[in-house]
């Protein structure tokens, strides 16, 4: 289908950066003159890529599940009182710089990994639980009245009306939040998470520009690929409704 045409063309050219950049160490010599390491080395941009999307899908996951369970959960009648403690939780996982969080969760959960997906987990949360609350509370009672007329179940309703009705919305939430972390996720190769931030933290710490270049022009091909996902999802679902 030709709304996948845009994806397809961004994860191809980040694929064949990926592969291609140890042999592009010419072209780098102009930000880094006077020196023969102009390309990143202590890793494969591949490993780095695969390492930094798959860190980036499981704090997503967790976030989504997390954030639109909330937000399912303040917009029924018997949990509505629990709305401003919620948005409070997620505002305060936005506002608090992961940097933060690390540096807390380090001495918990140790270096690597596991703390930097709490962080990017916490930071993702307030763009999609606004977004579901959005969502789910722009739909019209009416809607809601004649489906519950209708006989259809709590969940029935959640499912089948609510759901479709407020998905758009909802996925934008996951799109901001996604495109966010890709380049939230760098920071994680401060405690040691492989990430695209490697040669980014050591191109700052060696002062070699290259390498900050090169993780750098990564990162924004990942999330500019990702972003043209979602914006494909998008369009596919604007056409479903349209044609229910």
């Amino acid at each position: 289908m030709r709304v996948w045409l845009t994806p397809v063309i961004w994860f191809a050219l980040l694929g064949a950066l990926a592969a291609f950049l140890p042999a592009m160490a010419s072209l780098f010599s102009w930000v880094q003159p006077g020196t023969d390491d102009l390309v990143y080395s202590r890793d494969s941009f591949y490993l780095l890529l695969q390492s930094h999307a798959w860190l980036v899908l499981v704090s997503a996951t967790i976030g989504t599940l997390v954030a639109v369970s909330a937000g399912i959960f303040v917009t029924r009648p018997w949990g509505r009182d629990f709305l401003p403690l919620v948005s409070q939780i997620a505002s305060i996982g936005q506002t608090v710089p992961p940097v933060a969080v690390l540096a807390l969760a380090v001495p918990a959960l140790g270096f690597g990994e596991k703390p930097t997906l709490l962080a990017l987990a916490l930071y993702g949360l307030l763009p999609i639980l606004r977004n579901t609350l959005a969502g789910l509370d722009g739909i019209n009672p009416g809607v809601l009245e004649a489906a519950k007329g209708m006989g259809m179940s709590p969940a029935g309703v959640l499912f089948k009306v609510e759901f479709p009705l407020a998905g758009r919305v909802i996925l934008a939430g996951i799109r901001t939040s996604v495109t966010i972390n890709i380049a939230t996720a760098a920071i994680g190769s401060t405690i040691g998470a492989r990430t695209l931030g490697d040669p980014v933290i050591a191109g700052l710490v060696n002062g070699n520009t290259a390498y900050v270049l090169q993780g750098a022009i990564l990162i924004g091909l990942l999330a500019l690929a990702t972003d043209s996902v979602f914006e494909a999802v998008e369009r596919l679902w604007a056409r479903r409704s349209l044609a229910v």
